[in-house]
């Protein structure tokens, strides 16, 4: 497939919302996931940055936001984290509050950990999150678990539980557009036979996703015909 026919430029969609997002990306995300779901959720919210690191306990823009902005809060899982998915309209109104600055940890799960392990500031942040009953569509990667998303889908998630509690008002119908395609581009050209990495073998049934583990050797899992 060429460039053109991959390019996801004509499904971007941006929205605008109250919530700024501020995307901490690892560096090998930045450099290796041009099209990744990080840079993805940029061009898709107007109302958010990307800033790459590893430990941001002194990087300057992070700190100026600490310290200019009220309420900031990290994206992240954990008990003491307020959990959008059981708190009433109320309740977020008051919890976050409007124009809140989010902080999420874009790379891999195990890159995610490090950042927040070496960042003191990040560390000291309220955190929210969401219980998370639907399986991530980026059946081109691994993931740790079915119900694990993707930045986008994160986002998007968050997007919706914010609606729900009355702090946003953007349209997020088609918000996931573009990673959907992106996803669709890369299956269509894996299942090309002119593709290098095409097999004859694959059954073109996707496994689930918690199947995607048990062969640590390939990024695109199928159901393999014996």
């Amino acid at each position: 497939m060429s460039p053109k026919s991959t390019c996801i430029c004509s499904h971007i969609n941006s929205v605008q919302t109250q919530t700024r997002f501020i995307i901490l990306m690892h560096p090998k995300e930045y450099k290796k996931e041009k099209n990744g779901t990080g840079h993805m959720t940029k061009l898709q919210l107007q109302n958010s940055e990307i800033i790459v690191g590893v430990d941001f306990t002194t990087h300057k823009r992070v700190n100026e936001i600490l310290t200019t902005q009220e309420n900031c809060f990290l994206l992240y899982p954990g008990k003491a984290s307020f959990n959008l998915s059981v708190r009433s309209t109320a309740e977020i109104k008051i919890g976050l509050g409007k124009s809140s600055h989010i902080f999420i940890l874009d790379g891999t799960w195990p890159c995610a950990r490090k950042m927040l392990k070496l960042s003191k500031n990040l560390q000291a942040l309220k955190r929210v999150s969401f219980d998370n009953t639907i399986k991530s569509e980026f059946i081109i990667k691994q993931q740790p678990e079915p119900l694990c998303l993707s930045t986008i889908e994160s986002v998007y998630t968050v997007l919706n539980l914010l609606k729900e509690g009355e702090l946003e008002d953007c349209d997020t119908s088609n918000f996931l557009l573009p990673f959907q395609k992106m996803i669709a581009y890369q299956l269509d050209y894996m299942r090309n036979p002119n593709h290098k990495n095409y097999s004859s073998q694959v059954n073109f049934e996707l496994a689930e996703k918690t199947m995607y583990k048990k062969n640590t050797e390939r990024n695109t899992i199928f159901e393999q015909e014996y």
